[in-house]
Protein backbone atom coordinates (compact mmCIF):
# COMPACT_ATOMS: atom_id res chain seq x y z
CA UNK A 1 0.00 0.00 0.00
CA UNK A 2 3.13 1.99 1.11
CA UNK A 3 4.47 1.46 -2.99
CA UNK A 4 1.30 2.19 -3.93
CA UNK A 5 0.52 5.87 -2.84
CA UNK A 6 4.52 6.67 -3.78
CA UNK A 7 3.42 6.03 -6.98
CA UNK A 8 0.38 8.04 -7.02
CA UNK A 9 1.58 10.51 -5.79
CA UNK A 10 4.60 10.62 -8.24
CA UNK A 11 2.68 9.86 -11.41
CA UNK A 12 2.01 13.40 -13.38
CA UNK A 13 0.08 11.86 -16.05
CA UNK A 14 -3.24 13.01 -15.26
CA UNK A 15 -1.76 16.78 -14.48
CA UNK A 16 -1.31 17.03 -18.39
CA UNK A 17 -5.24 16.04 -18.98
CA UNK A 18 -6.36 18.38 -16.88
CA UNK A 19 -4.15 21.26 -18.23
CA UNK A 20 -5.45 20.24 -21.83
CA UNK A 21 -8.77 20.58 -20.16
CA UNK A 22 -8.14 24.09 -18.61
CA UNK A 23 -6.44 25.08 -22.72
CA UNK A 24 -9.82 23.88 -24.26
CA UNK A 25 -12.25 25.64 -21.34
CA UNK A 26 -10.45 28.83 -22.33
CA UNK A 27 -10.45 28.65 -26.35
CA UNK A 28 -13.79 27.67 -26.36
CA UNK A 29 -14.74 31.13 -23.65
CA UNK A 30 -13.06 33.22 -26.12
CA UNK A 31 -14.43 31.43 -29.28
CA UNK A 32 -17.66 32.24 -27.61
CA UNK A 33 -16.98 35.68 -26.77
CA UNK A 34 -15.54 36.61 -30.92
CA UNK A 35 -18.71 34.97 -31.90
CA UNK A 36 -20.88 37.67 -30.36
CA UNK A 37 -18.88 40.18 -31.11
CA UNK A 38 -18.64 39.38 -34.47
CA UNK A 39 -22.71 38.91 -34.49
CA UNK A 40 -23.54 41.74 -33.16
CA UNK A 41 -21.28 43.70 -35.99
CA UNK A 42 -22.45 41.20 -39.00
CA UNK A 43 -26.62 42.42 -37.72
CA UNK A 44 -25.31 46.19 -37.70
CA UNK A 45 -23.51 46.09 -41.30
CA UNK A 46 -26.79 43.43 -42.62
CA UNK A 47 -29.27 46.33 -41.39
CA UNK A 48 -27.17 49.32 -42.22
CA UNK A 49 -27.34 47.43 -45.64
CA UNK A 50 -30.85 47.02 -45.52
CA UNK A 51 -31.25 50.66 -44.87
CA UNK A 52 -29.08 51.75 -48.13
CA UNK A 53 -31.03 49.19 -50.51
CA UNK A 54 -34.86 51.07 -48.78
CA UNK A 55 -33.84 54.38 -48.92
CA UNK A 56 -32.07 53.71 -52.35
CA UNK A 57 -35.81 52.58 -53.78
CA UNK A 58 -37.88 55.03 -51.89
CA UNK A 59 -35.70 57.63 -53.81
CA UNK A 60 -36.39 55.76 -57.13
CA UNK A 61 -39.73 54.72 -56.98
CA UNK A 62 -41.83 56.05 -59.88
CA UNK A 63 -39.14 57.44 -62.00
CA UNK A 64 -39.36 57.32 -65.31
CA UNK A 65 -36.87 55.41 -67.76
CA UNK A 66 -35.10 56.77 -70.62
CA UNK A 67 -33.27 54.96 -73.40
CA UNK A 68 -29.79 55.54 -75.28
CA UNK A 69 -29.63 55.42 -78.85
CA UNK A 70 -29.25 51.84 -78.69
CA UNK A 71 -32.09 51.75 -76.81
CA UNK A 72 -31.18 50.63 -73.73
CA UNK A 73 -33.69 51.69 -70.73
CA UNK A 74 -31.90 53.95 -67.90
CA UNK A 75 -33.83 55.15 -64.68
CA UNK A 76 -31.88 58.39 -62.75
CA UNK A 77 -31.21 57.04 -60.25
CA UNK A 78 -28.43 55.12 -61.26
CA UNK A 79 -25.88 56.37 -58.71
CA UNK A 80 -28.08 54.43 -55.52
Amino acid sequence: MKTFLKTFLADESGASAAEYALIIAVVGVGIGAAALVLGDNVEQAVGDAANDVADCNSTTAGTPYSEDAGGTEYTSATTC
